[in-house]
């Protein structure tokens, strides 16, 4: 919990570096966490929408054991994931309404977190699948992992790198 920052001056109002009460404060993050919630939301409902149709193809029925299993991992990361992207929602409806909004946002982020590794796992995976199943080649785990380093770098060094390079203290 962040210190007791009151602004003497205007009883109820906290200093953050913006002049919002505690209430004001958690609407806002809430509405930033449902802003991402909706990028990502869509993007892993439709990977497991696809995913879920490609067992019923011809083709599934002539893969291999291996990459069945690999699509059964990747079929059921792309579950979890889309379970916590929808989760903060649910979250939410239920506690509505109970004066529980600056925990329904630790919450919502933490599944929000939670879900954006599984979506990193999900997309790894199904990325893997594809090319095994397309090439039979041996770069494929390179080129997977070239692509993994890229997410990674994309969705969490380049955050934290920000974050440790122009976060103050003040």
């Amino acid at each position: 919990m962040t210190p007791d920052r009151s602004d003497p001056k205007q009883p109820g109002r906290l200093l953050h570096g913006r002049d919002e009460t505690e209430e004001e404060r958690a609407d806002r993050r809430w509405n930033e966490v449902m802003q991402e919630v909706r990028v990502a939301q869509t993007g892993v409902q439709i990977l497991l929408g696809f995913l879920l149709t490609v067992a019923f193809t011809p083709h599934f029925q002539g893969l291999a054991q291996t990459d069945k299993t690999i699509y059964i991992v990747t079929v059921v990361l792309g579950s979890l994931a889309t379970g916590a992207l929808i989760g903060p929602v649910a979250f939410h409806r239920i506690v509505s309404g109970r004066r529980l909004k600056q925990r329904a946002v630790v919450w919502a982020s933490r599944l929000v977190f939670t879900g954006l590794l599984l979506l990193l796992a999900t997309l790894t995976s199904a990325l893997f699948l594809v090319l095994r199943v397309v090439t039979h080649d041996a770069y494929v785990p390179w080129l997977v992992a070239g692509v993994l380093a890229w997410y990674l770098g994309c969705w969490f060094a380049l955050p934290l790198w920000a974050r440790a390079r122009y976060t103050s203290d003040e």
